[in-house]
């Protein structure tokens, strides 16, 4: 291994720094971007059954909050839950812009790194080649040796600079993908609850002032008593 780095010439430190690098940000975003951790099952079902209890306190809507990302963006929309739908949709979707801008960190990065890691190739490929034509111009063309190592150099650093960029890009692109998917999947359980909270607060106003109508104005039952 050690001989084919040698003979990459050193630009193939570059391309190994940006492998480990890639390899980092993708192992780590593989455990970040669990779907179980983001979206836990029945967060919606238990603001529910807070609300219809009456058990939707701070310290409950703080628990929510510690839970998971979806449980920060769900409690802001709660802690505006008094206020009108406007309200706690816009405060919904300025969490849930800060947790898809948490669930994209080092992104950037790795697609910086299957940007860059072909380029980096190329260009130990022209140094290369500068190697080989100055061979030729010293040595003439009777020196195999020299023209080997120079062409040896050419493929080796344009080979390394499309491993490290081909894995690099796939998982860039899948990483974005799924990010895409969670955010979909977070504003649909934030709309599903916000959807139930205000549609059971209408409910209950429309019923009290029903039953408001229903009853007799206080000035008539005041002389009815009488």
């Amino acid at each position: 291994m050690y001989e084919i780095i040698k003979a990459g010439g050193w630009l193939m430190w570059p391309l190994i720094l940006c492998s480990v690098i890639a390899i980092a940000i993708i192992t780590e975003r593989f455990w970040a971007l669990r779907r179980g951790r983001i979206l836990p099952k029945y967060v919606v079902a238990q603001i529910w059954t807070w609300y219809k209890k009456n058990e939707l306190t701070n310290e409950s809507i703080h628990t929510l909050r510690e839970s998971s990302p979806l449980g920060r963006v769900l409690a802001a929309g709660l802690m505006n839950r008094h206020h009108s739908r406007t309200v706690m949709k816009e405060s919904i979707e300025e969490a849930g812009r800060l947790e898809v801008h948490e669930m994209e960190r080092f992104l950037n990065t790795l697609g910086t790194i299957a940007a860059v890691a072909p380029l980096l190739g190329l260009l130990g490929s022209v140094v290369g080649l500068m190697e080989v034509f100055s061979s030729m111009t010293t040595h003439g063309v009777g020196n195999p040796q020299a023209l080997g190592a120079g062409i040896s150099k050419i493929m080796i650093a344009t080979a390394a600079g499309l491993t490290v960029a081909i894995p690099s890009l796939i998982f860039y692109r899948y990483f974005q993908g799924l990010v895409d998917e969670i955010a979909m999947s977070m504003e649909q359980e934030a709309i599903k609850m916000v959807e139930v909270l205000q549609g059971e607060r209408e409910r209950e106003a429309a019923s009290a002032q029903k039953q408001g109508l229903a009853q007799p104005p206080l000035r008539e039952s005041m002389v009815t008593k009488k």
